[in-house]
């Protein structure tokens, strides 16, 4: 079957026809992909010297229909419409049981097949490393149940495939790492997907104010159909001075989404009001630092944090994301900027590095 192949670091993808799945075991299932969409991480790694062995099948952001299953699957039936998640979880140690599957401490290994076993998947007979635990720029994808979700049929797949990852980390920023609640103010520094994303997440919770900040005015513009209240372009003014004159003070809640810029990042902290936090979200490269006193947060009793996947619970949160979209009350339509086949992956990346679409999706193998 066809998939999209990093060969070396730094070159375009391969698209080579040599794949090979395994047939599911234990609690495995195999899923015909309709969708895969063109993440930012996926091209950070396939750019970055960041130890992952190659050949590399990248691709996270996945929905398809379950073609067979496991002998030991319970939640899932062939026919069902699935997302993968690269959140995955084992299910049984101390934080998965205390309802924080984000935080599991065996995952990927709790879910991978064990030593001795046939590996999952493999390249022109080799045995590859399965990034994500999904390796989803292909035909198909064979997946432990912990790495994927049911989600309504009425889903079209395009839109679908950008629940697992784009939109519950953003979303999930906002609502579950920083459960913005009612009245709060809130700034996103970078209107990429992730960014549009977690605007949304703020407009659901009750933001009463909700700034994006960016440097393309069409992402600003789109940023409204998200729910922002107001825009900033830092061309035009100071970022940091604008938020703190619309809010009256600094922002409660500060997401830096961008990455590798620590402009940003210091920017995300200077425009906290007292007692605000900033959230990083955005991918650092491995020799980024960033100098902080602590009275900075000691004194005006602000915090920082990083955020991940948007500490999502993914069988709870995609389900209810897909939910609201069938509502009319979440937005996934706008960001989906283009359906394209797998040939023409690494086309749609140099446009995704311009800055001006919000999503790519693979449709066609």
């Amino acid at each position: 079957m066809k998939a999209a192949v990093i060969e070396q670091i730094g070159q375009p993808f391969v698209v080579r026809d040599d794949y090979e799945l395994d047939s599911p075991i234990g609690r495995e299932i195999l899923v015909d992909v309709k969708a895969s969409g063109l993440c930012h991480s996926d091209i950070y790694v396939a750019t970055k010297e960041l130890g992952m062995p190659l050949p590399l099948v990248l691709g996270h952001e996945v929905s398809g229909v379950v073609t067979e299953i496991g002998p030991d699957v319970t939640e899932f039936r062939v026919g069902d419409h699935v997302v993968a998640c690269l959140a995955g979880f084992c299910g049984h140690c101390d934080r998965c049981l205390d309802g924080k599957p984000n935080l599991c401490r065996n995952y990927p290994i709790g879910t991978q097949r064990k030593p001795g076993e046939k590996p999952r998947v493999s390249l022109g007979g080799q045995a590859l490393y399965q990034f994500s635990e999904i390796a989803g720029f292909a035909e198909q994808v064979l997946l432990h149940e912990n790495n994927a979700v049911v989600v309504p049929d009425a889903v079209p797949f395009p839109q679908a495939a950008l629940l697992g990852c784009g939109v519950t980390t953003g979303a999930g920023a906002a609502i579950n790492s920083a459960g913005v609640r009612v009245g709060d103010n809130v700034a996103v520094i970078g209107c990429g997907g992730v960014g549009l994303n977690t605007l949304q997440g703020a407009a659901l919770a009750g933001a009463r104010t909700i700034i994006a900040i960016d440097l393309q005015p069409s992402k600003l513009e789109l940023a409204k159909k998200f729910g922002a209240t107001h825009t900033i372009n830092p061309a035009e003014v100071d970022p940091v001075e604008a938020v703190k004159e619309i809010t009256g003070g600094g922002a409660d809640h500060a997401f830096e989404v961008i990455g590798g810029l620590k402009k940003t990042l210091e920017q995300a902290i200077a425009m906290l009001a007292t007692g605000g936090t900033a959230y990083f979200i955005g991918a650092q490269p491995p020799e980024a630092t960033l100098e902080i006193h602590p009275d900075f947060f000691l004194t005006n009793k602000r915090g920082l944090r990083g955020v991940y996947m948007g500490g999502t619970n993914f069988k709870r949160d995609i389900p209810m994301y897909a939910q609201l979209y069938l509502q009319g009350r979440f937005n996934l339509d706008d960001l989906l900027s283009n359906e394209i086949s797998i040939d023409e992956v690494n086309e749609a990346y140099k446009e995704l590095e311009k800055g001006g679409i919000a999503r790519s999706v693979i449709t066609r193998f």
